[in-house]
């Protein structure tokens, strides 16, 4: 059976129930989504925890009477006449943008009618295994000026053990919300009454794991040939109309006024991308083909204005920080740096712990720069570059950036789940826009081609994305604090200060413990900071001259001397990058 369509079926089922529950509440859509289904709903009041209850109980009576779903093809004119009776002006609005003549609704038992091309299974009685999940805001269209909906999530498998797994994996991603996690292992915060939403503040721990993750992607960006360059946070309106972005970009970008100068000529906009930067650092001199490929790479923070709906924890902000690069190069060079940059890919999120991916190739949409031809070329050197590497995607028709086609990595974390963080993006436009050229091994002038790159994205989301795959128990080399010193009493302080001395000379980053705390307490506090090893130092270890190491988990792995621990240390890849 297809998921989609035992899915989408259930969300008519949602709304049926609905209807027959509150007979006066007004449908909007009801589409299947990656993991389930929703429906949009107008009702005066808001659906309860206890209202959800009642709807599913419901849906299980509609399944059991294994009612079918029934097609029917109208004319345009008798299906406004139908949804007027009915007073559904929800679906009188989705009617005026339908173009065609003739289209379908969906009959099920004595009284529900959906608007619908379908398909659905033959009866309700197919529909077995579902729950109902959540509800929340949203505007009609997702256009704030539209009115305000009701939308009810559920999700529906085949297989009552696909919707167990599917649910317990639901209770898995509460335990790892990094929101949560952020908060209680002290590695972030957003204040936002005092600062404003979308803004992330590091905490001392957050930054430490900030700064591991920086120092790594710097290293692999200089020894795979890139060149790293920094650009300001503002600069002029105009290069942003040259660019295009202030066409296509507008309602993301805030513009900045300097006090008492509120002239156009003087108007400065936080950016939103690099790349206008990147243009003017490779334009600032004549380039000959021996120069190229020039790859510049910053870790450039930008500003975007999100709708405060859309804002979630470090997922989607405000002002973030990617690990941004350019590439410029002939035409010839093209695929081959295409492929060097899926390469670098998996092999930095490799290192992070991810072998999983899905890739999609995103095409031309409809509101975009250039001509037919170079979306061509550009297509045409990415699915090259993907057929070289005999990798398997998806096409997602209509989703490329304004200037040119793009290719999208997910990763899968631990629970499958997929996230979006590396792009390839090839632009012959821009290019053209700022007259980009090289000079040829002839002594002519021409056009440089650019693919804009990101391996990680967004780093506040990349480690988002981190803390909800280790559950915040990171492995030892991107641990804030990979050693935590405990002393049972006061006196083996001095004992435990040297050892935190030889393990900080170790390249190690360790803390101290010396509270008056019960031992145990502070072994329970240090678990719960998911530190990697914990390290007790008591009489037997001072006379002893070894330390007694317990690793997270609750692992007690027994007395050993410092120098064989390092070791250890060393193998497991503490001093990794």
């Amino acid at each position: 059976m297809n998921l989609d369509i035992l899915r989408h079926s259930a969300a008519h089922i949602l709304a049926y129930a609905v209807k027959e529950l509150w007979p006066d509440v007004k449908l909007g859509i009801g589409p299947a989504i990656e993991d389930g289904f929703y429906y949009d709903f107008e009702r005066s009041s808001p659906f309860s925890e206890n209202d959800l209850r009642q709807i599913e109980e419901k849906m299980k009576e509609i399944v059991a009477r294994n009612e079918s779903f029934l097609r029917q093809e109208l004319s345009k004119q008798e299906a406004e006449d139908l949804f007027r009776r009915l007073n559904e002006s929800y679906k009188l609005s989705l009617l005026k943008d339908i173009t065609t003549q003739t289209l379908s609704i969906y009959k099920t038992g004595q009284g529900f009618v959906d608007l619908c091309r379908g398909p659905h299974v033959e009866s309700s009685g197919k529909i077995q295994f579902f729950r109902l999940l959540s509800v929340s805001g949203c505007y009609w269209h997702g256009i704030e000026t539209n009115p305000m909906l009701q939308r009810i999530y559920g999700t529906c498998f085949e297989k009552e053990e696909e919707l167990l797994e599917y649910l317990k994996n639901i209770e898995e991603r509460k335990l790892r919300d990094h929101r949560r996690l952020g908060v209680q292992l002290d590695l972030f915060n957003i204040y936002y009454d005092q600062a404003g939403a979308g803004l992330v503040f590091y905490c001392p721990k957050g930054a430490i794991l900030r700064d591991i993750i920086e120092n790594y992607t710097k290293k692999r960006h200089l020894d795979s040939g890139y060149d790293m360059v920094v650009t300001p946070h503002i600069m002029r309106l105009e290069l942003w109309k040259t660019s295009g972005h202030l066409e296509y970009y507008k309602e993301n970008m805030y513009s900045v006024f300097p006090e008492g100068l509120i002239e156009s000529n003087n108007e400065f906009i936080l950016k939103p991308m690099n790349c206008p930067g990147h243009i003017l650092i490779y334009k600032s001199k004549l380039r000959s083909y021996k120069d190229l490929p020039i790859r510049l790479f910053e870790l450039g923070t930008v500003y975007r204005y999100e709708k405060s709906g859309v804002l979630h924890g470090l997922m989607r902000l405000r002002g973030f920080t990617q690990d941004d690069a350019h590439i410029f190069c002939t035409e010839e060079q093209l695929t081959q740096e295409i492929v060097g940059i899926i390469d670098f890919t998996q092999r930095v999120l490799h290192d992070f712990g991810f072998d999983q991916f899905d890739v999609e190739l995103s095409t031309r949409p409809e509101r975009s720069i250039g001509s037919d031809e170079d979306w061509h070329r550009a297509e045409r050197a990415l699915k090259d570059a993907l057929d070289e590497k005999k990798m398997d995607y998806n096409i997602s028709a209509g989703e490329g950036a304004f200037y040119g086609p793009k290719i999208d990595i997910k990763l899968r974390d631990v629970l499958k789940r997929k996230w979006q963080c590396a792009t390839i993006q090839c632009d012959f436009a821009l290019a053209q826009r700022f007259n980009l050229e090289y000079v040829d091994s002839s002594g002519a002038k021409k056009q440089v081609i650019m693919l804009h790159r990101v391996i990680l994205g967004s780093l506040e989301r990349f480690i988002g994305v981190l803390i909800e795959h280790y559950a915040g128990a990171f492995p030892l080399w991107l641990s804030p604090v990979q050693l935590r010193i405990i002393t049972v009493k006061s006196e083996f302080e001095d004992y435990a200060g040297k050892i935190k001395e030889r393990l900080k000379d170790a390249g190690f980053r360790v803390e101290l413990d010396m509270r008056s705390e019960t031992l145990q307490k502070r072994i329970r506090e240090t678990e719960m900071q998911k530190i990697p090893y914990a390290l007790i130092v008591g009489e037997r270890e001072v006379k002893s001259d070894t330390i007694a190491v317990r690793k997270r988990g609750n692992v007690d792995m027994g007395a050993m001397p410092l120098e064989e621990f390092i070791a250890r240390l060393k193998k497991e890849g503490g001093g990794f990058y």
